[in-house]
């Protein structure tokens, strides 16, 4: 088998079919042998009367069809589920695709040519179509106008991996040498963990230049079961253990609340290594702020809050992108620093 595309499901009726009829659009059934491979996590609707009815449609069209079915009635989460519906698979790569997104006709062909080219260690991702086209306008920006160097260098934003799960297609063994996806249950960024093992384990990371999945925001997405303080820690604990375990002073670029919070949630070892405060508010700019620790009821040490222009590198950006007309991008253009030398995006 070339490829097995690996679908989670969980209540995904509304879904299916649109899901699976571009399955069956796509270019690639003339070049590549598929399967499809799938879990159904215990939905209570009428998903798995879909998925048996579906089942010989795609047998009809030579694309083999597998489903696990937790029958416990007790979903265990998108983790578990992934990793089920690949067990089940037998495919030399793995295309990983959500219920309620729709690859485009040449998402297959397209990365399986990319993949094949590769070596078998890369995680490829692709641009997409977002569905509303005016939801998330910033996110969808930033997700598809990344350099295939940022794709690495922009790892510890809010926004998650820099290439979107319904997008990655990678060989079987970049997924066995990760060991899977965590299974920890329902509000897990279990591909934000399983991406950055990836990158920790030399994986590396691509993206193909074309639209090949219509990604839909709605309000049931699993996106929305996972706080934002967890994925605050997750990627404030990597950064401290892979970037700021190497500098000795940094200074972080924001003296409002995002900086302020930031600098609270550092380690001791990394607050003593904080020089100062950025900003361009006159507000507060050569004044002082003072943290105030609630817990020892003790206030810190001062920290100075300075002009950008009078700030020494390396920064911690905790600026969020594309939210000041084009004017902190070009005030940290006007720097000429280099991205994840001078500094890195915690925003």
């Amino acid at each position: 088998m070339d490829v097995s595309i690996i679908i989670p499901i969980y209540n995904g009726s509304t879904w299916i079919k649109p899901c699976f009829e571009a399955i069956l659009a796509q270019t690639a059934l003339k070049e590549i042998k598929l399967e499809v491979s799938i879990c159904n996590d215990s939905s209570d609707d009428d998903t798995q009367e879909l998925l048996d009815k579906w089942k010989s449609l795609f047998e009809d069209n030579n694309i083999t069809f597998k489903c696990y079915l937790n029958d416990t009635g007790s979903p265990k989460g998108v983790g578990y589920a992934k990793n089920k519906a690949v067990e089940l698979s037998t495919g030399q790569y793995l295309c990983f695709q959500d219920v309620d997104d729709v690859m485009l006709p040449e998402r297959i062909l397209m990365q399986f040519k990319e993949a094949k080219a590769l070596s078998n260690d890369y995680l490829i991702g692709s641009k997409f179509v977002r569905e509303p086209r005016d939801s998330t306008i910033r996110y969808t920006n930033w997700a598809n106008n990344l350099s295939n160097e940022q794709l690495v260098n922009q790892i510890y934003t809010s926004n998650g991996p820099t290439i979107i799960m319904p997008t990655w297609f990678c060989h079987r063994s970049a997924y066995d040498r990760v060991g899977g996806f965590v299974e920890d249950g329902k509000g897990t960024p279990e591909d934000l963990i399983f991406f950055y093992k990836h990158l920790d384990l030399d994986g590396k990371v691509y993206k193909v230049e074309t639209n090949l999945l219509v990604y839909y925001y709605h309000q049931h997405a699993t996106t929305f079961s996972i706080k934002e303080e967890t994925i605050w820690n997750l990627r404030l604990e990597r950064l401290q253990s892979k970037v700021l375990c190497n500098w000795k002073t940094f200074t972080i670029w924001n003296a409002g609340k995002q900086g302020r919070k930031f600098y609270n949630s550092l380690s001791a070892e990394n607050r003593v290594k904080v020089m100062a405060m950025c900003d361009v508010d006159v507000k507060k700019v050569n004044k002082k702020y003072t943290p105030y620790d609630a817990r020892l009821r003790k206030a810190g040490k001062p920290l100075d809050m300075v002009h950008f222009k009078d700030a020494k590198p390396p920064f911690v950006i905790c600026v969020k992108l594309d939210m000041t007309g084009g004017c902190f991008e070009k005030n940290l253009e006007s720097l000429q620093l280099k991205e994840n030398l001078d500094y890195v995006y915690f925003s």
